[in-house]
């Protein structure tokens, strides 16, 4: 039986039989994402403003050096004079570079900054597609080893959870919640659900065999990073307001905008 190969038309840039809002979604999540670097861009280089108490932004933790009880001291006699200084810098590049590859978001600034393509179906500014095979999207990769890093993150703000707890009165130290604790402990469990939720971590804690019956711990550890992978999309929204409004409410309450309550 004869195949005969016909060549697709290529239609022009924004060109769709479509009829919906197709642009909505690219233009939402392009206004989101922006905002969002502008912001995290802004507070990385304040260098102040990120301590209140017992609270500690997310952005900037762990402090290696800063404030008197970063773990090694203030400010290191090593840095060059001229260089803006922010504990923020020396750690943001972990975590952004997780989410920067992160499979979902690859997905969706594709689509919304380089509209590659803008949305199905409807046509692209461009008229090869190169894909990921080549630099600079090949170092996108590189995700599972940000994974990697990332995943210690976890534990320390885990950490710094437990020390929100911790409140300092006339009679020392006394157990407490704030609602910054709650603030920081909700920013906590949407980060780990967005890294439990990987597909490379899926891949880590299973992916290596053929089957996973006989390997009950595995098998575990795999439904549950698989369960949480299929709303991967909203816990990565999620866990993107979650710390940009922990760092926020912890600035608010440093700079004497806001007050923070004790719960307990």
């Amino acid at each position: 039986m004869a195949v005969s190969q016909v060549p697709l038309a290529r239609i022009g840039f924004g060109q769709t039989a479509r009829r919906d809002r197709w642009w909505a979604q690219p233009a939402i999540i392009f206004v989101v994402l922006s905002s969002f670097v502008v912001y995290t861009t802004w507070a990385a280089f304040q260098g102040e403003h990120y301590i209140y108490g017992n609270y500690l932004s997310p952005f900037y933790s762990p402090e290696l050096f800063g404030s008197p009880n970063a773990w090694f001291g203030p400010r290191p006699a090593w840095w060059p004079g001229w260089m803006v200084f922010s504990p923020a810098l020396l750690i943001l590049w972990a975590p952004g570079g997780f989410r920067l590859t992160c499979y979902y978001y690859r997905g969706a600034y594709y689509k919304a900054f380089w509209a590659d393509p803008p949305s199905c179906a409807v046509g692209e500014p461009r008229a090869h597609y190169r894909g990921e095979a080549s630099l600079p999207l090949v170092l996108m990769n590189v995700h599972r080893y940000f994974l990697y890093i990332a995943l210690p993150f976890l534990l320390i703000l885990a950490h710094d959870v437990w020390r929100a707890m911790w409140f300092d009165g006339p009679s020392g130290r006394s157990l407490g919640i704030g609602v910054g604790t709650l603030v920081l402990a909700a920013n906590t469990f949407l980060l780990g659900a967005y890294a439990l939720g990987c597909h490379s971590m899926r891949h880590i804690v299973g992916g290596a065999f053929d089957q996973l019956s006989g390997k009950p711990v595995r098998r575990a550890a795999y439904d549950c990073a698989t369960c949480l992978n299929r709303r991967h999309g909203l816990w990565a929204w999620l866990s993107l307001f979650g710390v940009a409004l922990a760092d926020l409410y912890v600035r608010l309450c440093s700079m004497g905008v806001i007050r923070d309550w004790r719960i307990l």
